[in-house]
């Protein structure tokens, strides 16, 4: 049986954009499957600790800047600074993601031509005709998608996988969780990799109150 890798992530985040690709060639390359699980970001950030971008000091929203053009430079991937359509509500292009998961589809290519929309393309992942064109685009029945994102059922996923992540103690977006790991960041999929190759036991918090 393959090692599962828990993938959380939200379609608005940049950093989730700058590693999905990196990601995906590590489960191929290891064999690892990824289970995709959308999550609600501000509340995640409200949880453990993060900000919303305008909410957090001029200085470490300059940073941010700079942070992004390193990335984008290593990555050798367009990126636009300051996308017309952001931020945005990212929440039925996320639950987009688990009505595919749920129908039994792989998400990968719809999440990569959202990520690509908005912070390559300039277009709103808010819409829902860009959304529709994305499925339709990557094989799945966009109607039907569509529709299930909108149930009841999926919203109940999406608010589980957002206290799986704050469970987990994941500060921010992307985060890959192996054996109870986490690993935060797209910068840290080099270190995912390592722990997957050693097939070592993972590394955990200690238990009772941090000192």
């Amino acid at each position: 049986m393959s090692v599962v890798v828990d993938y959380y992530f939200s379609l608005i985040s940049p950093y989730v954009y700058l590693g999905h690709a990196p990601l995906l060639a590590l489960t191929r390359e290891t064999g690892a499957r990824l289970a995709y699980k959308p999550v609600r970001i501000f509340e995640l950030f409200s949880a453990n600790g993060g900000l919303p971008l305008g909410q957090r000091a001029p200085a470490r929203q300059r940073y941010r800047l700079v942070e992004l053009q390193r990335a984008r430079a290593e990555r050798g991937v367009p990126l636009n600074l300051t996308p017309k359509h952001f931020p945005v509500d990212p929440g039925l292009a996320d639950r987009c993601a688990i009505a595919l998961c749920e129908a039994g589809r792989d998400p990968a290519q719809y999440m990569d031509a959202v990520l690509r929309a908005i912070w390559a393309q300039d277009e709103d992942i808010a819409d829902r005709a860009l959304l529709a064109r994305a499925l339709r685009d990557a094989g799945h029945d966009a109607d039907a998608i569509l529709a299930a994102a909108g149930s009841a059922a999926v919203a109940a996923i999406y608010q589980d996988n957002t206290a799986a992540a704050i469970a987990v103690d994941l500060p921010g977006l992307p985060g890959y969780v192996l054996n109870g790991e986490p690993f935060w960041g797209q910068d840290r999929v080099d270190a995912l990799g390592a722990a997957l190759r050693s097939g070592r036991a993972p590394f955990l918090a200690p238990a009772g109150p941090p000192r």
